[in-house]
């Protein structure tokens, strides 16, 4: 294996193993790791026929101490058990999907970045319904799968702005749909509006559905925004409940920030210091600017990441790579002699 790990963009990178385990007459099977990275599914299984399935995002981090921490894989089994039951999918149990993370880990050791790289392991866990069905209706059978890969940042290069174009013509996800759920149908819907901005070099902001007033999403990752010294970040039914957003309140109140979560109008960015889109994959991407086509305006934030951005960033990197102490129990050590 020769990776250049500084070199690694959010690409997929293959590994040795991925795991799998498969769920038929009400049980789930104990996960295996396996070489082979192909499904055997029939035409008419309701992944493919319906669009039943939801997927996850997390990582592994390779400390200054030389440790291995997997990072708030408990959030993220429970928030795939909530897109399960939303799908009418049988939820993965957390125990399950924890020894599923862990083995794929050991399994994948030698693809877990060294510390200093910028690289980490992503797991990309899977769930789908096999049942072959033409009627619609959800299927009875599924399979679980975790997919490890080693990635380098969404954006390479320093801690830096990205400028975002507000999106007004496709609606990512409607009030009380599929929108607070992991599934891949969300983000399809959203390629309509996400290519033609990348192809411009930028990312795109989703206003609500209902009026097209509020701010919902950036893409495929939340909104905050920071006023004075409050956080905000939007209150909606239609988009997903960010982990990495949790953890970044947290320590936001931990600095004496004021956290709020609302309806935030579009208009509101112009009172705003600093904004961002934050994920499991990008961290934190701060913008420099809002561009407003339709109405003429663009909303500036300056071309360098602000300070309480930047403070965010720094606070929960250190956390994730050991450099600060865990004090919410949010990564996992995994002791790999």
């Amino acid at each position: 294996m020769n990776i250049d790990w500084s070199s690694l963009g959010f690409h997929y990178t293959e590994p040795e193993y991925i795991v799998r385990a498969g769920y038929h007459d009400g049980k789930w099977e104990e996960p295996y790791a396996t070489k082979d990275k192909y499904l055997h599914l029939h035409v008419s299984a309701t992944c493919l026929q319906y669009g039943q399935e939801a997927f996850e995002g997390l990582k592994a981090f390779r400390g200054i101490d030389g440790k291995i921490r997997i990072f708030r894989w408990r959030d993220n089994a429970r928030r795939m058990a909530k897109s399960a039951e939303g799908l009418f999918m049988a939820p993965v149990p957390e125990e399950l999907f924890g020894k599923a993370i862990r083995l794929a880990l050991d399994k994948n050791i030698d693809f877990v970045p060294p510390y200093g790289t910028g690289a980490t392991l992503y797991f990309r866990p899977l769930l789908i319904g096999t049942t072959p069905r033409l009627g619609v209706g959800p299927g009875r059978d599924f399979e679980f799968i975790v997919i490890p890969s080693p990635i380098g940042p969404y954006y390479p290069g320093k801690f830096h702005c990205t400028t975002f174009i507000v999106n007004r013509y496709v609606d990512r996800a409607a009030p009380y749909g599929t929108g607070p759920f992991k599934v891949g149908g969300n983000y399809a819907s959203s390629f309509r509006a996400t290519e033609p901005a990348h192809a411009m070099g930028c990312d795109c902001i989703f206003l609500d559905a209902k009026y097209h007033r509020y701010i919902d999403e950036c893409s495929a990752a939340n909104f905050i925004g920071i006023k004075g010294n409050e956080y905000l970040t939007p209150r909606s039914s239609a988009i997903l409940p960010s982990i990495t957003n949790d953890s970044l309140m947290t320590l936001a109140k931990e600095m004496g920030m004021k956290v709020t979560r609302r309806h935030i109008r579009l208009e509101e960015l112009a009172d705003m210091s600093e904004a961002a889109a934050c994920g499991t994959a990008a961290v934190i991407s701060p913008m420099n600017k809002v561009v407003d086509t339709e109405k003429g305006v663009t909303y500036s934030f300056g071309d360098e990441p602000g300070p309480v951005l930047s403070t965010l960033y720094r606070a929960l990197k250190d956390i994730q790579y050991g450099r600060a102490e865990d004090k919410h129990g949010w990564t996992e050590i995994i002791d790999m002699t």
